[in-house]
């Protein structure tokens, strides 16, 4: 079995990606790695090739900002990424530029992926996430926030990122066929400085991001990001996180006043929410993906 790890990324300094952490939490189990890096505005490339391994293969690309589901830009450079990795590879293993994998999930994974290599009818395997939000210290637990994606694929080009490079599906739009894992991908993507996490919205706009009028309207208001003021539900993360993310946790300088006990809800969604809570099951959940259950 060989397995080789892809991703992309532009301007990881300028933004604060955790672009390195995301790559080395998922490089023990990869036999190469495949980086499709933007024509950036800063010196990511360099980051990237500092990396210490002989698996990681840099491909340059330019970004083009359109702006149409599901064309949109983050989909053309994960396919680019995917696309690079030659036909011999078995298991394809996306991380996107703000996840990371706890190392303690790693020798689960590989198993998943021998277990489930013979087995044809399975497309890609899912994964659980976690959303942080504010700091370290928070994730949102909420139905905005996606619970379970596919995250490792076949090596079949016929297969292409969908959804701002959330999850996958076939090229007819039809969705892939999984298996859930024994495994958490950690979504650090709200976890930035107020005033950097204002910026990153913005510029979203030029990304690909639906959110237009909010990002606009957000910008106008205020310079730093009022984590506070945005989220309807949190819950403490009492777990460790992953190694690789140590020096980032450590240097955090910011302390948003965030609740456990504040839910911004209207009533059918709070509904929603105690009814997941209690029988840990999320109704009307839009999946990008059939979930084959138990093989």
């Amino acid at each position: 079995m060989k397995v080789c790890g892809f991703t992309f990324v532009k301007n990881a300094i300028k933004y604060d990606w955790p672009v390195v952490e995301a790559i080395t939490s998922i490089l023990p189990v990869c036999d190469k790695f495949i980086v499709a890096v933007g024509d950036c505005e800063d010196d990511t490339r360099s980051l990237i090739k500092s990396i210490d391994s002989k698996k990681i293969e840099i491909i340059d690309t330019v970004w083009e900002p359109l702006m149409n589901f599901p064309d949109n830009i983050f989909n053309k450079e994960a396919n680019k990424a995917f696309d690079a990795i030659p036909e011999n590879y078995d298991w394809c293993f996306f991380i996107n530029a703000d996840e990371v994998v706890h190392e303690k999930y790693l020798p689960g994974i590989v198993f998943s992926m021998k277990k489930y290599l013979a087995f044809e009818e399975v497309d890609g395997l899912i994964m659980h996430f976690i959303h942080f939000y504010g700091t370290f210290n928070y994730y949102a637990d909420s139905r905005r926030w996606f619970k379970d994606e596919i995250r490792i694929i076949r090596n079949n080009k016929e297969i292409r990122s969908w959804y701002n490079a959330r999850g996958f599906r076939w090229k007819s739009g039809k969705k892939l066929k999984g298996v859930l894992i024994d495994g958490m991908v950690n979504n650090y993507s709200w976890v930035r400085p107020p005033k950097l996490m204002m910026k990153v919205l913005v510029e979203s706009k030029h990304l690909g991001s639906h959110n237009f009028r909010k990002n606009k309207r957000i910008a106008a208001e205020i310079d730093n990001f009022a984590y506070e003021k945005d989220f309807d539900s949190l819950e403490l993360f009492r777990e460790a996180h992953p190694k690789v993310m140590q020096t980032r946790i450590n240097s955090i300088n910011w302390t948003p006043k965030l609740s456990v006990k504040k839910k911004r809800f209207r009533v059918f969604y709070l509904l929603l929410y105690y009814f997941e809570k209690l029988f840990n099951y999320r109704p009307f959940d839009r999946k990008h993906f059939i979930d084959l259950g138990e093989i």
